[in-house]
């Protein structure tokens, strides 16, 4: 599982979050019981949905490294994209997503863990949910079993935040967290659910991607408007994994849907190293 799995997923979540069927509480299904789910989206460039606080992404601290240039940044989060869809056998990792309603003042918080086998069983364990049903079944519910479908299901390549999929422009430079980082705006070669409009934000040092920004071009259904979303990544023993995430979608039934996503306490496991110089990620 590499970065751009992070990103491919995002919008095939809210197919399942807004269908007509929403109105009426339904079980999720064998693959997670009755419990809740991991959220993301897409965004644009000129609505952006504000960061929830303290958003700022949990970056490794400043070491003796020359600064890249944008080209070669860009070629680096490829590369490093490209071996650690090779070189992660798994994880685990502890999740609190907390979803709300504005329109009927309804939310909920859930907390649970969840593990990441490759190339396609992810499973989570609930610990804790706080808040009204209707959220916890029609919304966080929906998110994960979406989730576990991607997994199980879809094809990463083709909504992978790479040249395949869409056009890279510079745009300068900016500091996120007291990092330097190169922006680049990112546009898609076709519009299709599951690609975005919007930037992404670059490690000026190392090349990993520090932050994503944007709104869905084509909306998975038609009960929803607009999907926009922010989402911040971290560098985990050599890994790079989401570990924030502020998406907010207009639904045609509930309105405004807002869902925050943290994600902590990594721990990758790592391919053998036979596996992993036999695939040339090495």
């Amino acid at each position: 599982m590499n970065p751009n799995y992070f990103m491919s997923r995002l919008s095939f979540i809210f197919i399942f979050l807004f269908l007509p069927s929403m109105l009426a509480a339904q079980s999720i299904g064998p693959a997670i019981a009755l419990e809740p789910p991991l959220v993301g989206s897409f965004a644009a460039t000129d609505a952006v949905p504000s960061p929830p606080p303290n958003s700022a992404p949990v970056l490794a601290p400043p070491v003796s490294l020359p600064r890249m240039s944008a080209e070669l940044a860009l070629a680096t989060y490829q590369k490093q994209s490209n071996r650690q869809s090779q070189a992660l056998a798994g994880y685990s990792a502890a999740t609190l997503i907390r979803a709300e309603l504005p329109a009927s003042s309804q939310r909920g918080e859930f907390e649970l863990e969840r593990r990441y086998t490759a190339p396609r069983s992810l499973a989570f364990k609930p610990l804790r949910y706080e808040g009204d049903g209707f959220v916890k079944t029609n919304v966080i519910a929906r998110l994960l079993q979406s989730e576990v479908d991607h997994v199980q299901k879809d094809d990463p390549t083709s909504t992978a935040l790479g040249p395949e999929n869409y056009k890279f422009s510079h745009k300068g430079t900016a500091q996120i967290a007291g990092h330097a980082v190169h922006v680049f705006q990112v546009k898609p070669r076709k519009k299709r659910p599951g690609l975005f409009k919007g930037q992404i934000f670059l490690d000026a040092y190392t090349g990993s991607l520090v932050r994503v920004e944007g709104r869905v071009v084509k909306s998975p259904s038609l009960f929803v408007k607009k999907i926009d979303f922010i989402q911040d990544y971290a560098d985990v023993n050599g890994f790079t994994f989401p570990v924030r995430m502020h998406s907010e979608a207009k639904a045609a039934l509930v309105g405004r849907t807002v869902v925050d996503i943290e994600n902590r306490d990594y721990q990758p496991i790592p391919a053998p190293l036979e596996s992993s110089t036999a695939s040339g990620s090495y």
